[in-house]
C-alpha cells in the first residue's frame, strides 16, 4: 500500500509500505478519510518520544471494511484499544486502562495509509448518507464530548445556565464548543489568537469567537491547547467555585495558579481521550446532526500530506482540521 510515513523530524515521505494483515477479531479497513491531529504535529516536530520514526501516523479515520465478517461496511474507527478486563474497563472508564493502546504508536501503524487494521469492537458503522470526512471527525469530537460530559457533572449549576469558555479554536477546541451546544449550553465563547482561523469560526453558529484577553470570567473553562500560558489564562478566567477542564497536551508543566485555585475552590480536571461509549455517542450525534454541519474541514490528497503538515506548521491553514484522502 502507499502511505505517508514519518521518517524524521519535519520529514514525511509518501511511499510504499507492507499491507497490514488482520488477526482474529480484527478487520482490514480501506481508508477514505483521515484527519491530521495535534498529536500528529507534535510527532512531526520531534516532540513526542512515544512516536519514534519511522512510523505511519494518523488515528482519526473512516473507511470501508475489506473482507471478513464486516466486508463492505462503512465504518468510523475508534483508535483506542483497551483490555476490557481491568477495574477501569469494567467501570466504564476504559480510557484509563493501563494497557490502552492507540494506532499511530508502535507497534501499531496509523491511518495515514491506504489500509489499516482495527479490532471489530472498535468499529462503528456509518450510515450511507454520512460522508467519510464527517465520520472521521468522531475521534477528535469524542475528546470534546468526554470533557463536556465530565465538566457538566462537576459544575454546580446546569450547563444551560453556565457561561462557558473554550481556549483554542483548533479541532479539539471547536469540537468542545460544538459538544457544549449539544449538551445544552447557550453562552459559549471560543478564544482564538489566529485572526484567519477566528474568521472561519465566525461562520459557525452557536458560539462567539473572540481574541485573547477579552473574556473576564466564566463558570466552565475548557483548555483545548494545554500550554502554560493557556493554563494561566484558565485560572484567571474561571470564577470562584468554577471548573477547568484540561484537554490540551501542548506542554507538560507551568501556568496553574494553585494558590488561587485553592482559595477559590476551583476544580481542575484533566481529561484524556474518551470512553468507548463516548465515542459511540459522539458518532451518533454526528450522524443525526446534533454537532452541526461539520463543514469546516479542508480536504487534501494523502500524497500531499507533507505539504499539509508544513502549512499547518507555518500557520497558513484557516480550517480547524485538514482531512487527508488516499
Amino acid at each position: 500500500m502507499k502511505a505517508l510515513v514519518y521518517d524524521d523530524v519535519e520529514t514525511l515521505v509518501y511511499r510504499y509500505m507492507p499491507d497490514p494483515v488482520p488477526a482474529f477479531g480484527q478487520s482490514l479497513i480501506r481508508i477514505k478519510a483521515s484527519g491530521i491531529c495535534g498529536s500528529d504535529m507534535h510527532a512531526y516536530l520531534g516532540h513526542d518520544e512515544r512516536r519514534p520514526a519511522p512510523l505511519i501516523l494518523g488515528h482519526e479515520a473512516a473507511g470501508v471494511v475489506v473482507g471478513g465478517e464486516m466486508d463492505g461496511k462503512r465504518v468510523t474507527i475508534n483508535p483506542l484499544t483497551t483490555c476490557g478486563l481491568c477495574a477501569a474497563c469494567k467501570a466504564g472508564r476504559d480510557n484509563l486502562c493501563a494497557d490502552r493502546m492507540i494506532i499511530s504508536m508502535p507497534p501499531r501503524e496509523g491511518a495515514f495509509g491506504e489500509l489499516v487494521i482495527m479490532a471489530n469492537r472498535n468499529l462503528v458503522e456509518v450510515p450511507d448518507d454520512v460522508p467519510f470526512e464527517k465520520a472521521a471527525l468522531a475521534e477528535p469530537l469524542a475528546c470534546g464530548w468526554h470533557a463536556v460530559r465530565l465538566g457538566a457533572a462537576a459544575l454546580d449549576i446546569p450547563l444551560a445556565e453556565a457561561r462557558c469558555v473554550v481556549i483554542g479554536g483548533g479541532a479539539i477546541g471547536l469540537g468542545a464548543a460544538l459538544c457544549l451546544m449539544a449538551f445544552g449550553a447557550t453562552d459559549i465563547q471560543v478564544i482564538e489568537p489566529n485572526a484567519v482561523r477566528r474568521a472561519t469560526l465566525d461562520g459557525i453558529a452557536g458560539f462567539t469567537a473572540v481574541e485573547p484577553g477579552t473574556v473576564k470570567q466564566a463558570d466552565l473553562v475548557i483548555d483545548g491547547v494545554g500550554y502554560a500560558a493557556t493554563r494561566a489564562d484558565a485560572t484567571v478566567i474561571t470564577r470562584p467555585g468554577g471548573v477547568i477542564m484540561h484537554i490540551g497536551l501542548g506542554e507538560a508543566a507551568g501556568g496553574l495558579d494553585i494558590r488561587r485555585m485553592t482559595l477559590q475552590e476551583i476544580t481542575f480536571i484533566g481529561t484524556y481521550t474518551y470512553t468507548a461509549q463516548d465515542f459511540r455517542d459522539t458518532a451518533a450525534a454526528i450522524f443525526d446532526g446534533r454537532l452541526g454541519a461539520l463543514d469546516w474541514t479542508e480536504e487534501r490528497p494523502l500524497s500531499e500530506g507533507g505539504q499539509a503538515f508544513a502549512d499547518i506548521r507555518a500557520g497558513r491553514v484557516a480550517a480547524p482540521k485538514i482531512i487527508l484522502r488516499p
